[in-house]
């Protein structure tokens, strides 16, 4: 387990911003760190953790480890809550039970000095919130919970929530512009109606605010003349100037249908894909199609990447498949053959070999990654430390590439950027079946930002490649992106509500799924509202990367495994 270290001890934003890295990797979403109120005891409201800044570095670290686990065990649902408003000593002994639990639930994930804290005493008997609750109503003596536990603030958490709830239903809407207070709802996996056709999904993957400042400043918002300006969400005629000079050849634009029964070419007929309309709960049926686009390398590209940033460690224990082996001195199941020639050799008078068990032992690498990199406009973006997005995405994913491929993983890295829901197009860098060599590297360094980001179609067809190439049975799905989410008719909460709905299809099959942002300023809130509950970590730089993608990839990974058992 990798010991955790908080960067920056000496200055309050430094550390508060690797507090903030250990709670989104505890709570799998993403959650901000900030000093509490003068004197008030650590508390969260679900997105944020409050702690006392006059507080030692260790009892903060509790504080956080704490209220991020219970974030992340469902131990703050407003259906728990609302039992404990006005009841401060009732608050009291659920937390007592509750965070034990949670901390258990998270243990896997905690700093190996915070291995101590949880005690499975206290929370013997309780496998959900509802269970502490009651424990927690009863007449039982209980212990105070330790002080670096906090507080539930429960009216505090209750108003949170209901401050992220639209209104009425009409507020899940493709927002207008002028609108800018309406919000979408967050969608939740169990939104997923698992009766629509499940033809609608399956693709023949071929044989062959801050938000609008930034638009402004990039895209200049100019219609162009002429065309079908007036057309619904997701039109090809552009409302906006790209600097699609970048692109040229491979802004492909359709809106020609191709049978269902026919094979498609996923260069040139491309792959069509369904879309989530927000405002009428549907999905637009074949909306969307995705073309793969063979990179292009530029003459001054080189083979080369940055420093290493040191993320095999953390990668080395994931994807371990489970490997059975025979005749062990022990194991979970009889080893039918040795047990009866150990029966034999008995009944010979001879002294029988003991080893007669079989036993699962995770020894054998067993999962294939995808790697998907946002090369839309806003990655050329400046970013921290001097560089820009896609420079530090760039530097990330490379080294996410090597480690994988190097630990044995099969791993696939595509870039996207897209000009309208008929021109997403796919780079692939490097396949499933490619050899890593200098030529993809070439190709990586080739890329340059520019264009839209249809996010939804490019995770869509993400895990499509993934489930019919990975070959693996734990796959993951790894979206490097700012979550500026955008493109003609794909805008604002549209588009945020389709990248939701379409990270969730794909974990509801069993792939896990992490998103990563680095180097971008994108707010928190705003990265929620894109990427919902899959796994997401923040961070300033790609150094920064190996603290935080252990427990964020195995958090992604074992909700795959969950997700493939139950269905």
């Amino acid at each position: 387990m990798r010991r955790w270290k908080v960067p920056g001890g000496g200055d309050d934003d430094g550390r508060f911003a690797g507090l903030g890295m250990l709670a989104s990797a505890l709570a799998a979403r993403p959650v901000a760190v900030t000093a509490a109120a003068p004197g008030a005891t650590p508390w969260t409201d679900g997105k944020t953790v409050f702690v006392d800044r006059s507080a030692s570095t260790r009892t903060q670290l509790e504080s956080v480890a704490v209220q991020a686990s219970l974030i992340a065990a469902g131990s703050l649902d407003p259906d728990v809550l609302g039992a404990l408003v006005r009841h401060r000593r009732l608050a009291g002994r659920y937390l007592a039970v509750e965070g034990q639990r949670a901390l258990l639930v998270n243990r896997a994930l905690l700093p190996n000095s915070l291995g101590a804290l949880a005690d499975p005493r206290v929370c013997e008997g309780s496998d959900s919130p509802a269970a502490s609750l009651a424990m927690a109503s009863g007449k039982g003596a209980l212990p105070d919970p330790p002080t670096g536990f906090g507080v539930i603030q429960a009216r505090k958490v209750l108003a949170a929530c209901a401050a992220a709830k639209p209104v009425d239903e009409r507020s899940v809407a493709h927002v207008p512009r002028r609108d800018e207070k309406q919000e979408l709802e967050e969608l939740d996996e169990d939104d997923v109606d698992d009766s629509d056709d499940p033809d609608l999904f399956s693709s023949p993957i071929g044989g062959g605010g801050a938000i609008g400042k930034w638009l402004k400043k990039l895209l200049s918002s100019s219609r162009k003349t002429g065309g079908s300006s007036g057309g619904p969400p997701g039109a090809d005629s552009p409302t906006h100037r790209t600097n699609s000079t970048k692109r040229g050849a491979h802004a492909v634009s359709s809106l020609a249908t191709v049978s269902s029964e026919e094979i498609v070419d996923v260069k040139t007929d491309g792959v069509k894909y369904p879309e989530w309309n927000a405002e009428r709960r549907v999905y637009r049926p074949a909306w969307c199609t995705v073309r793969e686009a063979d990179p292009q390398i530029k003459p001054h590209a080189t083979q080369q990447i940055e420093d290493a940033i040191s993320v095999r460690r953390p990668l080395a224990r994931l994807g371990m498949g489970l490997h059975r082996r025979h005749r062990q001195p022990q194991g979970d199941d009889i080893d039918i053959d040795a047990a009866l020639e150990a029966r034999v050799e008995v009944r010979a008078g001879s002294v029988p070999d003991e080893a007669v068990y079989l036993d699962s032992l995770r020894r054998r690498r067993d999962l294939s990654v995808l790697l998907l990199l946002d090369i839309s406009g806003s990655a050329a973006e400046p970013g921290t430390v001097g560089r820009t997005v896609h420079q530090q995405q760039r530097t990330a994913v490379a080294h996410l590439m090597v480690a994988l491929h190097d630990l044995g993983d099969r791993v696939s890295l595509y870039a996207y950027y897209s000009q309208g829901r008929s021109a997403v197009t796919m780079v692939p860098v490097k396949r499933f079946d490619d050899h890593l060599d200098a030529q993809v590297f070439r190709r990586l360094n080739s890329l340059e930002p520019g264009a839209y980001s249809r996010l939804g179609a490019a995770i869509r067809h993400g895990s499509a490649v993934l489930e019919e190439r990975g070959g693996t049975s734990r796959r993951l799905l790894v979206v490097l992106s700012d979550g500026l989410a955008y493109d003609h008719g794909y805008e604002r909460g549209y588009g945020a509500a389709d990248a939701r709905r379409a990270l969730t299809e794909a974990r509801r099959r069993g792939t896990g799924c992490v998103c990563l942002t680095i180097g971008a300023s994108t707010d928190v809130e705003s990265l929620r509202r894109v990427f919902g509950s899959a796994a997401h970590a923040t961070i300033a730089s790609p150094d920064q990367l190996a603290g935080v993608i252990g427990p964020v990839f195995r958090s992604a990974i074992r909700s795959g495994e969950v997700r493939r058992r139950v269905s």
